[in-house]
C-alpha cells in the first residue's frame, strides 16, 4: 500500500513538473505600430506602447515599447509590394512580446502611439489567436496609427498679450513616426490643411490659415485681437489620406 502511494506521489510531481514546462515555452510575436501614409513609430519620437492581454480575461501578457528606426523610405512608401514581402528590417522599430502560454489563448494587441505626445496620441488594436510555441515574426502585427502630431509653439500657454500687439501664430507639424512636412517633400506642406481657430469670450470663432515656412514643419501666420480670453486650437488636415491632427492652448489678450 506505501510503495503504490509513493509511486502516484511520484507520478503527481511528475505531471506537476510536466505541465510547468509546458507552461514556461515562450511564444514570440513581433508588434510594430506604422503611422498612416508614413513611416514606423520607434525610438526617435518615444516609440508605441505595446500591451499584449488575454482578451477573455483581461490579463497583461506582455507590454513595453517599440525601439528602432522608423524603417527605410523607399521600401515602404515608393516600391511596389508583391504577396509576402517584407517592408521591414532587422532595425526596424518593433517590439517582441514574449507570451507563456499553455494552450491556443485569444489576445488583444494594442499600440498607444506616439506615446510621449499625450495630444496625439491614438491606440489602434486588433485581436488574433497566438499558439504556444508558434512564433510571429518578419513584419509581425502591424498596427496602422493614423494622425499628425501638432504642436503649438506660439503664442505659449497663458501668454498675457496686448491688443495693440501682433500676435505670432506657429506650429510644428510632423507624421506621427516624426518624419518631418516640408514644401515638396516626401510629405508635402502644400498637401495639407493648417488652420487656427479662435475663439474669444463671448464673441465668435474665426479661422486662420497657416503657412509653411522654410523651416521643415513648422508653419506661421500672424493676427490681431481685441482685449480677450482666448482658446487657440490648431489643426493639421489631409484630405487625401484622412489624417488629422490638433493641438490647444490659452492666452490672454488686455
Amino acid at each position: 500500500m506505501k510503495l503504490r502511494l509513493s509511486f502516484i506521489g511520484l507520478l503527481s510531481a511528475f505531471l506537476c513538473s510536466f505541465g510547468s514546462l509546458v507552461a514556461q515555452e515562450e511564444t514570440t510575436i513581433m508588434v510594430r505600430a506604422l503611422a498612416k501614409d508614413a513611416k514606423f513609430i520607434g525610438s526617435s519620437i518615444g516609440g508605441a506602447k505595446i500591451i499584449v492581454s488575454n482578451a477573455e480575461t483581461g490579463e497583461i501578457l506582455d507590454q513595453g515599447f517599440t525601439t528602432g528606426s522608423t524603417g527605410n523610405t523607399e521600401l515602404i512608401l515608393k516600391t511596389p509590394h508583391k504577396r509576402y514581402d517584407n517592408i521591414t528590417d532587422e532595425k526596424t522599430a518593433g517590439f517582441k512580446a514574449v507570451l507563456s502560454i499553455e494552450e491556443p489563448t485569444f489576445i488583444n494587441v494594442e499600440a498607444h502611439a506616439p506615446y510621449n505626445k499625450k495630444q496625439s496620441r491614438v491606440v489602434s488594436s486588433t485581436q488574433l489567436w497566438a499558439i504556444p510555441g508558434k512564433n510571429i515574426t518578419g513584419d509581425g502585427v502591424v498596427l496602422d496609427v493614423p494622425g499628425f502630431v501638432v504642436d503649438i509653439l506660439a503664442p505659449q500657454t497663458h501668454e498675457r498679450i496686448k491688443s495693440s500687439s501682433k500676435i505670432n501664430l506657429k506650429a510644428n507639424i510632423v507624421m506621427m513616426c516624426g518624419c518631418p512636412v516640408t514644401e515638396g517633400g516626401t510629405w508635402d506642406a502644400n498637401q495639407y490643411e493648417v488652420k487656427a481657430i479662435i475663439k474669444g469670450e463671448g464673441q465668435k470663432a474665426r479661422e486662420i490659415t497657416l503657412k509653411p515656412t522654410d523651416k521643415p514643419s513648422t508653419f506661421e501666420a500672424a493676427i490681431n485681437l481685441d482685449k480677450a480670453y482666448y482658446t487657440i486650437t490648431v489643426y493639421a488636415f489631409d484630405p487625401l489620406t484622412g489624417n488629422s491632427g490638433v493641438d490647444k492652448t490659452n492666452i490672454i489678450v488686455n
